[in-house]
């Protein structure tokens, strides 16, 4: 059975963005106890885990093709938004072969992808593409392959080319980030991409993170959860465009937090690529309403405590700061104290209407 898209969704304007009741149930939710401090927490990438968008490669969910749209949109008011420096053309076919392999073998009924040599047919049916190419000829697509093929995924790209004992973002897609800019970030090192990481620098967490991935392993990907708060379900929350969703911090009162306030996150995911040796760094961008957090119990009480315990350096750089007050005068009267189970699974699989 196919997945049921939600075509007509919108993450600006009128933000139609809803979950489905399983969307919900199926959210990465970050929390797996009931206190958070910033740490590297990454693990092998294989399929299994407390939610089923760790069961694939490249998670394709519900959201998919109203996603895909939103990029067309900001792509055609910025197209800076995909850059990709010359010599990282190998790793451009790198990263066509990896997500058009990974999405034919995890969702054949919505994709396809065949092979005779190097003459490619690929068929994407959730957006009507059918494309047959020359693989490491870019004449044959319609725009470079890196941007061909994230056009069609979910969640932000970049390029890591490594050298010199470092990684330089020497390449992305970038139209669904938490408040940062690949034309600004482009052709940065590690540790000046993540300057504006607090408390992290100061424990060494990024120089460990750097020599880990500096190791990574053909066919070995990794992961990890990073989070955020936001206003409304909008995707685009770039520099660039802080005049269009800058506004909408002030918009929050006691009557509407928990429509409004949004956690975001973001299953991070690393893979090595085997011509270029570069990494590729998918940013996969969740949204989840405080509404739809209070519909399943655990994540409502444990959600109230890290709110209640973060520290202020990290609510600030998180986006928690601005609404705490009104998140927890909101959630604690639905806090019992109660001690929680370890882990971010929702131990339910029905919600409340």
């Amino acid at each position: 059975m196919g997945i049921p898209f939600k075509t007509d969704e919108t993450f600006r304007g009128d933000f139609t963005y809803r979950n489905s009741d399983a969307g919900v149930l199926r959210f990465p939710f970050p929390f797996g106890e009931d206190s958070y401090m910033y740490s590297v927490n990454i693990e092998p990438h294989v399929r299994g885990g407390p939610s089923s968008v760790f069961e694939h490669s490249f998670d394709v969910d519900e959201h998919y093709v109203a996603e895909c749209r939103e990029r067309a949109l900001v792509l055609q008011n910025d197209p800076k938004r995909c850059q990709v420096l010359p010599h990282m053309m190998p790793a451009q076919w790198d990263t066509l072969e990896l997500i058009m392999e990974s999405l034919a073998a995890d969702y054949p009924e919505h994709f396809s992808l065949t092979r005779d040599g190097a003459n490619w047919h690929w068929v994407n049916r959730p957006l009507n593409i059918d494309q047959k190419f020359v693989f490491g000829d870019g004449a044959t697509l319609p725009c470079e392959p890196f941007e061909y093929i994230t056009r069609q995924a979910q969640g932000d790209f970049t390029l890591q080319d490594q050298r010199d004992d470092n990684l330089y973002v020497d390449g992305g897609m970038v139209t669904t980030q938490a408040d940062w800019s690949l034309e600004f970030n482009i052709g940065m090192s590690f540790h000046e991409w993540h300057g504006p990481v607090p408390v992290a620098h100061n424990i060494g967490i990024f120089d460990r993170a750097l020599q880990y991935l500096l190791r990574l392993q053909y066919g070995r990907p990794v992961r990890r959860l990073n989070w955020t708060m936001t206003i409304n379900p909008r995707l685009d929350t770039s520099p660039e465009n802080y005049p269009d969703w800058g506004p909408d911090r002030t918009t929050v009162t006691a009557e509407n937090v928990a429509q409004k306030v949004h956690l975001r996150v973001e299953l991070q995911t690393l893979f090595r690529l085997p011509r270029s040796n570069a990494i590729l760094f998918g940013i996969r961008c969740y949204l989840i309403s405080l509404q739809d957090i209070e519909r399943v119990e655990k994540w409502r009480k444990r959600f109230h405590r890290v709110v209640r315990t973060l520290p202020q350096e990290l609510a600030e750089y998180k986006g928690v700061m601005r609404y705490r007050d009104a998140i927890l005068n909101h959630l604690a009267p639905k806090d019992d104290g109660v001690t929680l189970s370890l882990g971010s699974q929702p131990d339910q699989s029905e919600l409340p209407a």
